[in-house]
């Protein structure tokens, strides 16, 4: 076969570009050899991985039954964040708080006795897909002898005297004083600092350094529901309370000159003449008492305070005015007509603190439950348990009473 010159650079070209192909080729080494192809490309390309699956966490299992009324429910978000967290039952919802990275929620108050409650979720995936959980649960029943109830003194929207403690009773006792106590706060405006004390297992009191500054307003929380207080007992019904205090009404009753004398906010105002416990069977006490109740109109019986009414020393008295109780054993500021000629001069009572029938009603009148009686002259001293005695101990010692001190 013959070939013609012409064609020479045409099979000149292609064998250069031949070799110019097969010289790109040869830079790899006979280890790299295949390398390049398209099946190794791609098996070489990395893949995305699947986004983790969101997980929601609480602490309290699916379907838990018997749940402790005193369980704080928290849940927590794996591999997403919280849109909503809502823990309900048919009375309402539990409120709660979410942390600021959305990844958990933390319940505010304590759970309800004998109640289901459903536990929903909604939670933002790493993905950005959105996902529901719900799940439900239920907790103890508990008898009443079971759940301890707080009422509170002064009333809610009272205004009282400046001597007047704030009162916690429960009705069922209480043993783990500390653990209610975390959960009884006082508020006051101004502020004023003072410190709980414990009169005894169903009752705390309240009372500032010093006596109230007039016109401060108090704010009482007992946030006890379903805390524990001890003895397989809880707190039940969380309350709120506020209450004023009025003007100051310090009452200072001398007992050996017979006289009483009215000091408002400061200010000497008037001089009552009365009669107290004719000495030494029915001594009045001394110290610092505090007005509990007013009675317009009452009767007034020995056999309470244990002396026979038909006895020497009896008594049994249907209609006492303007009667001011001052002790739980029975003193009085009243009324009494019947020993005029003895005020100011002599103690002729069983212990109450008698006076006119016209001084009585001023007084009366006058006077704020929470008002305060200072007595002197006799050694048979007024206690802390005997009506509201809580000024009778130093601050300092008073605040030992606490189950926090």
């Amino acid at each position: 076969m013959f070939v013609t010159r012409a064609h020479v650079p045409v099979l000149g070209g292609a064998l250069l570009v031949l070799s110019l192909a097969v010289a790109g080729c040869s830079t790899s080494s006979s280890s790299d050899a295949g390398n390049g192809t398209v099946s190794d490309v791609l098996k070489t390309q990395p893949t995305k991985a699947a986004a983790p699956r969101p997980a929601m966490h609480a602490n309290v299992a699916p379907g838990a039954t018997e749940v402790p009324v005193d369980r704080r429910i928290s849940v927590s978000a794996q591999n997403a964040t919280f849109t909503s967290v809502a823990v309900t039952s048919k009375s309402g919802s539990v409120p709660g708080r979410m942390s600021a990275d959305k990844r958990s929620w933390t319940a505010g108050g304590l759970l309800e006795p004998g109640t289901s409650y459903t536990v929903r979720t909604s939670m933002t995936g790493e993905s950005g897909r959105s996902v529901i959980r719900t799940s439900h649960f239920s907790t103890a029943a508990l008898t009443l002898d079971q759940q301890t109830y707080p009422s509170f003194f002064p009333l809610d929207g009272q205004t009282v005297g400046v001597g007047q403690p704030v009162s916690v009773k429960f009705d069922v006792p209480v043993t783990d004083k500390a653990s209610i106590e975390k959960h009884l706060h006082v508020v006051t405006q101004p502020a004023q600092r003072g410190s709980w004390h414990w009169i005894s297992d169903n009752e705390v009191h309240w009372r500032p350094v010093h006596f109230w500054q007039p016109g401060t307003k108090v704010t009482v929380n007992a946030d006890v529901n379903s805390v524990p207080a001890g003895n397989g007992i809880f707190g039940q019904l969380d309350r709120t309370e506020t209450f004023t205090i009025g003007a100051s009404h310090i009452y200072k009753i001398n007992i050996n000159t017979d006289q009483l004398r009215v000091y408002d906010n400061g200010q000497f105002v008037r001089q009552i003449p009365v009669t107290t416990g004719q000495q030494p069977n029915f001594t009045t006490r001394s110290g610092i008492k505090v007005i509990t109740e007013k009675l317009r109109h009452t009767r007034m019986n020995s056999e309470t305070i244990g002396i026979d009414p038909h006895g020497p020393n009896g008594y049994n008295i249907g209609d006492v005015q303007y009667a001011m109780r001052l002790t739980y054993s029975g003193e009085f500021l009243h009324a009494a007509p019947w020993s005029v000629y003895a005020q100011g001069h002599e103690n002729v009572s069983h212990g109450c603190t008698g006076m006119s029938t016209a001084n009585a009603a001023w007084l009366y009148n006058h006077s704020l439950v929470g008002d305060v009686a200072e007595y002197t002259g006799t050694s048979n001293m007024m206690t802390l348990t005997n009506g509201f005695g809580d000024w009778n101990e130093p601050f300092s010692t008073y605040a030992q009473g606490s189950a926090l001190h």
